[in-house]
């Protein structure tokens, strides 16, 4: 029996189990609390809780997996599900795949250059070093169960409420301008399709799920305010404006992120290759909100 078992049924993996289940007899997902038990099981998942410890209804899940995604992002003490359950999963006896939701964070600072799933991981951030040791971890647990694992590095997510439009309408777009920064990015629609397919495939290695073209992030802001027929927010120097520390550290890793891979291996046709087919498309449906 092929049974999918989602750590993590975020914004993101929520949308991949959708894209796969027809295809598994049964599919559960996660959450940190029931108050989302309802949005779960309207996607078709049965929901449990996992608040960073053992429960004997994610145990039962986890000896029945055949399939295990995992998008929970490590914390300081490392990656929490390894913690809890890795034992557990290394000796799952149903267990053949695994799939971990990682970052292009991971690569670090590449002042601009191409990056491709061979180049060096050199991270800047806390947070993007702690995605990197998850993943090796990771590759250890898969090595030692005998499992292929899948490595998907995502770039940044946008989708449905999650865009340039939602920002506007809130009324809290910016242009900051860095000179050369660029950023990737990588449609929620084209995370699920790459989920999907190298579930089918069983496929083991790092691959980059991101779009065709890295731009800078103003650009992004100005195309779908005119889209939008508003006048863009007017340009602001990133080095005076007034940012939280988070966001100022996306702007420490620059780098230009190629897909060349998902599309070779994985056979990936990207409905959303680049940020202005995207916007004109989520504008025209409707899809942004």
């Amino acid at each position: 029996m092929s049974r999918l078992l989602v750590f993590g049924a975020g914004y993101s993996a929520l949308a991949c189990a959708q894209a796969v289940a027809g295809r598994f007899e049964h599919v559960a997902g996660t959450t940190r609390s029931p108050r989302r038990f309802a949005e779960l099981q309207a996607a078709g998942l049965a929901p449990l809780v996992f608040a960073g410890a053992p429960t004997p209804e994610l145990d039962a899940a986890i000896a029945g997996a055949s399939h295990v995604l995992v998008s929970v992002g490590p914390d300081q003490a490392g990656d929490p599900v390894i913690a809890a359950f890795g034992e557990r999963l290394a000796a799952a006896p149903e267990l053949v795949w695994l799939c971990y939701l990682s970052t292009v964070g991971v690569y670090g600072d590449h002042g601009g250059a191409w990056v491709d799933e061979d180049s060096p991981c050199r991270p800047v951030s806390a947070r993007s070093r702690a995605r990197l040791e998850a993943e090796r971890a990771w590759t250890g647990l898969a090595a030692r169960r005998g499992v292929p694992l899948a490595i998907l590095r995502l770039s940044g997510i946008y989708g449905p409420g999650r865009n340039a439009f939602v920002n506007i309408a809130a009324g809290t777009a910016r242009r900051l301008v860095k000179p050369g920064q660029v950023f990737n990015r990588v449609h929620r629609d084209d995370i699920a399709q790459a989920f999907a397919r190298a579930a089918e495939l069983g496929a083991a290695g790092i691959f980059n799920i991101t779009d065709d073209e890295p731009a800078p992030p103003q650009d992004v802001v100005a195309f779908a305010c005119a889209l939008a027929g508003v006048e863009p927010p007017p340009e602001t120097d990133f080095a005076t404006a007034e940012l939280s520390p988070m966001a100022r550290s996306f702007y420490g890793e620059n780098k230009r992120v190629s897909n060349v891979q998902s599309k070779r291996v994985l056979g990936l046709a990207y409905a959303c290759p680049d940020y202005r087919s995207a916007l004109r498309r989520m504008w025209a449906e409707g899809s942004w909100r």
